[in-house]
């Protein structure tokens, strides 16, 4: 009995320990004030409210970025978001831009039946890998949706409101690093809330 015992209190103690170096580990991305630590890219609007990030369509309705200061290569990505009007846009990782021009690897935030989840190569391969289509129901359109995204190595798994979505192998991706950036695609009409930024480095 006093054995059992003892073997629950140094599993528990196990449990805990790492719980708290997981909570130690993750950094938050998003402050919930600003945007200090991330950098505007084009004219579309993205702002700051109720404790919200916010991207909204400007008057020029072009391709809009808002990428971290940093660099990451190795990580997981939790978020949440929300979409309002059409809500087609984005999470870029190992990605670079030049003015609008962004190079890089795209998690896909869009309206039902358009593929979120999915990873797409802008300025190169295009997609690379779809979900499958009866997994389109885990979007929740006009609600807050959890995406957590997994990159380690050149393995790139998606999953959406605790489903997965993807898993993906290239070696492409597993060769460089890069910002984070968040998407509002072109077009106008789009706007589309965030909270809850987080990223737990991984070793590699």
């Amino acid at each position: 009995m006093k054995r059992s015992f003892l073997k629950f209190v140094l599993g528990a103690a196990l449990v805990l320990g790492t719980s708290s170096t997981f909570a130690q580990k993750a950094q938050s991305l998003f402050n919930g004030k600003n945007l200090d630590g991330w950098k505007i890219h084009g004219t579309e609007k993205w702002y700051v409210e109720k404790g919200e990030l916010i991207c909204e369509s400007g008057p020029d309705k072009e391709y809009g970025y808002l990428a971290t200061d940093n660099k990451y290569q190795n990580f997981e990505l939790t978020l949440q978001f929300k979409q309002e009007a059409d809500g087609n846009s984005g999470v870029f990782f190992h990605s670079s831009l030049e003015g609008t021009k962004i190079a890089g690897w795209q998690a896909e935030v869009a309206p039902p039946n358009m593929h979120t989840g999915g990873i797409y190569e802008s300025y190169g391969r295009g997609w690379l890998i779809k979900p499958e289509a009866e997994k389109e129901k885990y979007l929740k359109m006009g609600e807050w949706n959890t995406m957590k995204i997994r990159v380690d190595g050149d393995q790139v798994t998606t999953w959406l409101n605790g489903h997965e979505m993807i898993t993906l192998k290239d070696e492409k991706i597993g060769a460089i690093d890069g910002q984070i950036a968040l998407q509002i695609h072109s077009g106008g009409g789009i706007k589309v809330k965030w909270k809850n930024i987080k990223l737990v480095p991984l070793k590699g």
